[in-house]
């Protein structure tokens, strides 16, 4: 911590500070902060348009040596819909219940887990890999279910959509401890807002809410813990997966073809991808194809992060009618 101290200055805190309470930024986000800290520092007027990206990085570097001896770093991944590269606070020994207990009451973190294995288990098919829910399914999951014998509506509803059987995880075809008494309806939409306004969740102009890159840098160990099979052969089908190009987690962009095959890129990936490919042939699948008529689909999880026609599909009926188809100062090294 000695060496730290040595160029960690007032300037460095107030930026840590400023990070911490929003939990991400972008280099856009952080142009004003420092402008602000640049004016105080050196008596005079900064305007942000002077904050460089080198100052930004210098400035999130020693953020990330300061916060290190307490379980945190600084992680970064690109915005899957904007392409904007975000920066988020991340407690590398994270869980869900690690990261909002202090913040959130038992009835609300159960509420919480809940939505989790509704966006990555029940909605989360072969056949459909919607990892997002809209209003009235988060309304839906106000209440614990006391178990999938005694309360299958949530389950049949997920194969109904889906056209494929989700195979809910553990903790949700258990029964829910009886302290677990739900929330209201209210009570659930107030959640989602806050949720949202957090940075945990996202909510899309169609009204569909997804994991926030915060969330997924945040959870991406625990997802893969909690929803993959670890003894599963190479090969089989997994609920979380990875962009073939750039290894990061993905929940929306492209998808083969096939329905069983986990290969996956992220829009703001494939160009560059196919560049270097004479054709656009599934790399898993390309072995055993007649003619090669498995090719790569585009356009599955376009407009709002679903796959193609999912909003139709799932939309409410009046709705579905009207559709068609870094550091010390600035500057130091």
């Amino acid at each position: 911590m000695a060496n730290v101290a040595l160029h960690y200055r007032d300037g460095n805190r107030a930026f840590l500070q400023a990070f911490m309470a929003r939990g991400a930024l972008t280099f856009e986000d952080a142009r004003p902060i420092l402008a602000a800290i640049f004016s105080a520092d050196e008596n005079q007027l900064v305007t942000e348009d002077k904050v460089t990206r080198q100052d930004f990085d210098s400035y999130v570097a020693a953020a990330t040596e300061a916060i290190s001896f307490f379980d945190y770093e600084i992680r970064s991944s690109v915005h899957q819909a904007t392409s904007k590269r975000v920066f988020a606070l991340v407690n590398t020994t994270s869980d869900p219940t690690t990261q909002l207990a202090t913040t959130y009451a038992p009835d609300e973190l159960s509420f919480v887990k809940r939505v989790l294995d509704a966006m990555f288990d029940t909605y989360n098919t072969p056949r459909m890999e919607c990892m997002c829910l809209d209003s009235m399914q988060v309304i839906k999951l106000a209440r614990p279910p006391k178990s999938r014998h005694d309360n299958p509506s949530h389950h049949e509803e997920a194969e109904e959509e889906n056209g494929d059987g989700g195979g809910a995880t553990q903790a949700q075809t258990q029964t829910q401890a009886p302290t677990d008494k739900g929330l209201k309806h209210s009570e659930v939409e107030a959640m989602a807002a806050k949720l949202v306004s957090e940075g945990w969740l996202e909510k899309s102009r169609e009204g569909f809410y997804s994991l926030s890159p915060r969330a997924l840098m945040e959870l991406r160990t625990w997802l893969v813990e909690s929803f993959n099979d670890a003894e599963a052969a190479a090969g089989d089908w997994q609920r979380i997966k990875f962009c073939e190009a750039c290894k990061d987690i993905i929940t929306q962009g492209q998808r083969c073809a096939a329905r069983d095959c986990n290969m996956r890129l992220h829009d703001m990936c494939g160009d560059a991808y196919w560049r270097a490919r004479r054709e656009k042939k599934c790399p898993a699948m390309r072995d055993g194809l007649d003619g090669g008529a498995l090719c790569w689909r585009e356009g599955d999880h376009k407009q709002g992060g679903l796959p193609e026609g999912t909003q139709a599909e799932r939309a409410p009926e009046g709705e579905r009618r009207g559709r068609s188809h870094e550091g010390g100062g600035r500057g130091q090294q």
